[in-house]
């Protein structure tokens, strides 16, 4: 934190907040992935890839959640779960909607659109039990989130896991939903954004800041910290260039159905990349076996209509 001295007010708050950030989501992953062992599934149909490196428990892996595990945003599915529970207007959800329909037609994440789904989404919570949203999270994840995990990268975390391995989401979605994700797709834990809670009860503001670029990458160096990790022999999976902080931590760094500028730093880099939305090839690039399972499922997503019919 030394080096904090050498910037300005305004940058030296911001770091500070990233690492805030960081070391808060770390420490709710380490909490939760502690207090219940995940069972971990195995699939004997599945090539043994060259990578992972089988028994190498200083290597774990780290996945982004929005279009790199799941189709669409998070926090968005979320919000339509609590709509059908009547936590908040008809005009609040179209707010929902048009944010999800900007991440899936412009293919990256807007901060402004960020910032307001953040800002919502505290104002809905604010006064509910932390206890209340995590069972309802549960309920959501089977009506909104199941049907939308991409087959290909579910299929690399599980290779990371038959290898011994520990599996993190890392993501800008609220804590308490990314550990539900985790847990059904049988990962270690997840790192995701703190809201504050006093008593057990949401207060409307956050721990930190949203983990959200450079947070993200301060959240992987305190839990690779704490767990003893050697980063230059784990890996991390993103679709966004606002990643390529937590990306460029790792010795492992793969690009999944990312976006453009990702995709361009991942070429020039020459990262590994996997793109699930059309079914095409990536350049082969170091990508393991298991990658190419389910691959063909992620072809459909640019088709989905932006207009559903409420229920």
């Amino acid at each position: 934190m030394a080096a904090l001295r050498w910037l300005t007010p305004r940058r030296r708050s911001a770091t500070a907040r990233s690492v805030l950030a960081g070391e808060a989501s770390a420490e709710a992953a380490r909490k939760s992935a502690e207090a219940a062992e995940v069972p971990q599934e195995t699939d004997s149909g599945v090539a043994e890839p060259e990578f992972p490196v089988h028994g190498d428990d200083r290597a774990a892996a780290f996945f982004d959640l929005d279009n790199t595990v799941m189709q669409g945003a998070a926090i968005f599915h979320f919000g339509r779960g609590l709509y059908k529970r009547k936590f908040f207007e008809t005009r609040d959800l179209a707010r929902f909607a048009w944010q999800q329909a900007w991440f899936r037609l412009a293919g990256f994440e807007d901060p402004e659109h960020m910032q307001d789904a953040r800002d919502s989404a505290l104002s809905i919570v604010k006064g509910h039990r932390v206890s209340e949203l995590e069972t309802i999270g549960e309920e959501i994840y089977d009506e909104y989130m199941a049907e939308r995990i991409w087959p290909g990268t579910r299929a690399l975390a599980q290779a990371h896991l038959d290898a011994g391995q520990k599996v993190w989401l890392v993501t800008a979605a609220p804590v308490e939903i990314a550990q539900v994700i985790a847990r059904r797709l049988g990962l270690t834990g997840a790192l995701g954004t703190v809201a504050e809670s006093i008593g057990g009860v949401y207060t409307g503001k956050l721990v930190g800041e949203p983990l959200h670029g450079p947070a993200k990458a301060e959240a992987v160096r305190a839990l690779a910290a704490a767990e003893a990790l050697d980063l230059s022999r784990c890996a991390a999976y993103s679709d966004s260039h606002n990643d390529i902080p937590m990306l460029s931590l790792v010795g492992h760094p793969y690009a999944i159905n990312p976006d453009s500028k990702l995709r361009k730093h991942a070429r020039e880099l020459e990262w590994r990349l996997r793109d699930y939305r059309t079914g095409r090839k990536a350049a082969k690039v170091g990508i393991p076996a298991a990658a190419g399972v389910g691959a063909v499922a992620g072809g459909t997503a640019a088709a989905i209509a932006l207009h559903r019919r409420r229920r």
